[in-house]
């Protein structure tokens, strides 16, 4: 990034820490917060289909994976299960058990691209919805698994408002700069060109299949860890939350934000939950499906790149008219 770039990120990263001073509760956990862990799941979505070129429908899938399997483990969950462990050996296995499902995403739609992509990654997470739904030992059906609080963070419950905002800001801005790193190793450089031109990358050597496989893998990690936040956030895990809606959620909050930028991802979730939280109160659900997709269309027709590339495109606007104005002078 450049040096204006890491200002603003830091001048963002200082308000938001902030914002617990600034706040009441129900904005903290119920706005911020909740755009801070679906934002994670659209920001493994938006690093597949900026750095990677992948549309992948199957973030909240893994999402899930990771939620039902802490829910599974934690010792608090009802109905218990017979393999509670504490929450802080639970977390981790399910962020594992995320990863290595993003791993088999990718191993089954490596060699394919596009709209078949998109189609075999929405059977896929429509297909894990519906199992769950089905099976009853496991994820207790359409019930699904409750009472999931999460751990104690120095003696204080994880659902305390602040501790909660926290917890969830921390994970975001790690995960954000992990994106921005990777990016930036070889690897992301591979993937990068791989995006762009395949068969060039495969020419010089390299195995795009496995290189495609690792993306879909560090992505399942990043959905993971949402998912993880988003089963604590619910108290609980069901398979309606995991469904074709919340999959297209997460696909208008990439989209909405801005696909050029993991930094999108966040800007998307929080309008979403903005419009989620106060359009829903005034319109019926029915509108206000009509209202999230109104407003989808719109930016997507005004701005392929989101809101975003709205931002982009009034700064240049102002820095040119700036640069014209002290050529005018001189």
């Amino acid at each position: 990034m450049t040096r204006t770039q890491w200002m603003l990120t830091a001048l963002v990263v200082a308000i938001m820490l902030a914002m617990p001073l600034l706040l009441p509760d129900f904005w903290l956990s119920g706005i911020l917060g909740r755009a801070l862990v679906y934002g994670i799941v659209a920001l493994s979505l938006t690093f597949l289909a900026t750095y990677g070129g992948f549309i992948s429908l199957a973030q909240t899938m893994l999402a899930g994976v990771a939620g039902y399997t802490v829910a599974i483990l934690a010792p608090t969950a009802i109905p218990a299960g017979s393999n509670s462990v504490s929450y802080w050996l639970a977390m981790p296995l399910a962020i594992v058990a995320a990863t290595i499902a993003g791993g088999v995403i990718g191993l089954i739609a490596v060699r394919t691209r596009d709209i078949y992509l998109l189609m075999i990654t929405l059977a896929l997470a429509v297909g894990f919805s519906l199992f769950a739904q089905s099976n009853i030992d496991w994820f207790n059906g359409y019930e699904g698994i409750r009472n999931i609080v999460g751990p104690e963070i120095f003696s204080l419950p994880f659902r305390t408002h602040l501790v909660f905002y926290y917890v969830s800001l921390i994970v975001a801005a790690l995960l954000y700069l992990l994106v921005l790193y990777v990016v930036r190793t070889p690897f992301g450089l591979t993937l990068q060109g791989i995006r762009d031109n395949p068969r060039r990358v495969a020419a010089l050597g390299f195995n795009v299949a496995l290189h495609r496989i690792a993306a879909f893998a560090i992505a399942g990690f990043i959905a993971g860890c949402g998912g993880v936040l988003i089963t604590f956030y619910n108290i609980g895990i069901t398979p309606s939350s995991i469904g074709m809606t919340a999959t297209v959620n997460v696909l208008v909050m990439s989209v909405i934000g801005g696909l050029g930028h993991p930094v999108g991802a966040f800007v998307g979730a929080i309008i979403f939950t903005l419009i989620d939280t106060f359009a829903a109160t005034i319109y019926d659900r029915d509108r206000f499906n009509t209202l999230i997709g109104l407003v989808f269309l719109v930016i997507v027709v005004a701005s392929p790149d989101g809101v975003l590339g709205i931002g982009k495109r009034l700064f240049g606007a102002r820095k040119s008219k700036a640069k014209e104005g002290q050529a005018a002078l001189h």
